[in-house]
């Protein structure tokens, strides 16, 4: 499907996918893609007839069934492919009309990490780091060309198998991952790419890309090359944690550790940090050995919210290249204590025929650009 000078691909098939049939491409109206820092989603929109091939020979067959249906859609923009999505369908929705070709089927569908998410398993893992634990868990969806980056914690703890056992109980992989990365401070997606059928499953720590990307121009006449753009800042969000943990001699003296909302792993964006509101108690950690505290406090660290967001939308073919998930972007002409740098928490690909538009939300931590100028 052409959208000015950017090529869609679309790629349907159970295991394997293969590029969709003429019949399919010339029903599709409209795709949608989602990429956050959590899960990433789709939505393809068809339009179907009463004797449409959808209608009589696809569906019927199986074609897009839930599940086993995986579904891979790519961009290519000025020659360069962008894998936008790797997963299975998950939901249809047919709504049929009165009115001739106003009948459409809508196919819902998750990243590959849906898959991990099906069946709750019960597995020991004796004496072993979060890493490995992680290893194990992942190694049975290299099938689906599933390959891991895990980066070791700071600091990493190994119960001893006489004393304790940690094992995953009643939980599916992706739950069980998540619980892993949430107790480091770390963060666990599945990203796409680069080829079709190839994904990169990473477990680590929230860190966007340091290059920035092209800047998010508003209010510059010639140079604007977004939609619309807002930005909010939440002075409610900031706050300062009060941990407590036992002095590791006698285990029974309580030491208060106040710990600052600050990110220990991303780079602070604003001149002007927002000052914290709130003060909350933490009194877990007095149940916990001096390592497993420290972790709770680093996690703490690496998990911080942001005061200001924002928000708004783009043409693709205006702005000249993709808008990414999980990097940095320069926005300017927002006034100075808006413009800046900011982190780009998710995207929403629009895709209709010759149309490419994508909605995006920002994040920082203050106002006030730490930076003299932006990629134009």
């Amino acid at each position: 499907m052409l959208l000015g000078n950017a090529i869609l691909t679309l790629m349907i098939g159970p295991a394997v996918p293969a590029p969709a049939p003429l019949p399919v491409i010339e029903a599709l109206q409209s795709v949608q893609v989602t990429s956050s820092r959590d899960r990433s989603g789709f939505q393809l929109t068809f339009t179907v007839g009463k004797n449409s091939a959808l209608q009589l020979a696809l569906l019927p067959a199986g074609y897009l069934d839930p599940i086993v249906t995986r579904v891979v859609i790519m961009v290519t923009l000025s020659g360069i492919p962008n894998v936008l999505m790797d997963g299975f369908v998950t939901r249809q929705e047919l709504q049929p009309s009165n009115e001739p070709g106003q009948s459409t089927l809508t196919v819902t569908g998750e990243d590959l990490s849906v898959a991990m998410d099906i069946v709750e398993k019960v597995m020991p893992y004796p004496a072993m780091p979060d890493t490995a634990k992680v290893a194990v868990a992942l190694a049975p969806y290299a099938a689906l060309g599933v390959v891991p980056l895990i980066i070791t914690p700071i600091i990493s703890t190994v119960q001893s198998p006489t004393s304790r056992i940690e094992s995953q109980a009643s939980m599916t992989d992706l739950a069980f991952i998540k619980s892993l990365a949430s107790r480091n401070g770390y963060v666990f997606y599945i990203e796409p790419g680069p080829l079709p059928g190839q994904s990169i499953a990473y477990f680590g720590p929230d860190i966007s890309v340091p290059v920035p990307q092209r800047a998010l121009s508003v209010n510059m006449d010639a140079h604007t090359n977004v939609e619309s753009l807002s930005f909010s800042l939440d002075g409610m969000t900031k706050k300062i944690r009060i941990f407590t943990i036992l002095d590791p001699i006698t285990r029974k003296i309580p030491i208060p550790i106040p710990v600052p909302n600050v990110s220990a792993t991303k780079p602070p964006l604003g001149l002007r940090p927002t000052p914290p509101a709130k003060i909350e108690m933490h009194n877990s950690g007095a149940q916990l050995q001096p390592d497993e505290a420290a972790r709770d406090i680093l996690s703490f660290l690496m998990n911080n919210s942001t005061a200001i967001s924002g928000s708004g939308s783009l043409d693709v073919m205006q702005y000249g290249q993709l808008l990414s998930a999980r990097t940095l972007v320069g926005v300017r002409g927002a006034g100075i204590s808006y413009d800046g740098l900011y982190f780009v928490d998710s995207v929403t690909h629009n895709i209709k025929r010759g149309e490419y538009k994508q909605n995006f939300s920002l994040s920082r931590d203050g106002l006030i650009s730490n930076t003299p100028v932006v990629i134009p």
